[in-house]
């Protein structure tokens, strides 16, 4: 998250884009959800970000300090049908990517299976949006997120799908 950021900033400090687009690979807690299925994260939330108040935790957000959640910020003008009819799906953005089975049930538990994790969608929606560019986040499937087990994976598969979809954004 913190080299994302960083690099978004340095990069694109002083100059002007009409859209940024984060375009990546994601894992799901959704066992339905189809490796290589694409998808435009609207929200991404820091997961985690914030204080243990004994069995309590406490949001940044909650505690004043920051925040955790943030948007999209689309452009005024039209990425045409491709873009339009991606599916929606909010997304967690973590330090450690979930493979112990105690810490999904967590994430399941308080979320929902219904989103994706990544660890770098929200600290780009950050930088976008403090450099005040437009954004967007797409992101391919991967992976289930489950025990680790990287032979379920099919990342070629989920890059593939990026790559057909990057190029029929580009071919209005």
């Amino acid at each position: 998250m913190v080299a994302t950021a960083f690099a978004m900033a340095e990069y694109m400090s002083g100059k002007h884009y009409d859209l940024a687009i984060n375009v990546g690979i994601a894992g799901t807690f959704n066992p339905k959800h189809k490796l290589g299925n694409i998808y435009r994260v609207p929200q991404d939330t820091i997961y985690g970000f914030g204080a243990q108040d004994d069995q309590q935790f406490l949001p940044i957000d909650e505690l004043g300090f920051g925040q955790s959640v943030f948007l999209e910020k689309p452009p005024k003008f039209s990425l045409g049908p491709s873009f339009d009819s991606l599916p929606s799906l909010n997304a967690i953005t973590v330090n450690t990517v979930h493979g112990n089975e105690q810490s999904i049930l967590q994430v399941v538990t308080k979320l929902g299976a219904n989103h994706l994790e990544s660890m770098e969608g929200a600290a780009f929606f950050y930088a976008a949006g403090k450099l005040g560019i437009p954004c967007l986040q797409v992101r391919a499937i991967s992976n289930l997120i489950e025990k680790r087990n990287t032979k379920n994976w099919d990342i070629a598969k989920a890059v593939n799908q990026l790559n057909h979809f990057l190029n029929s954004l580009i071919n209005l």
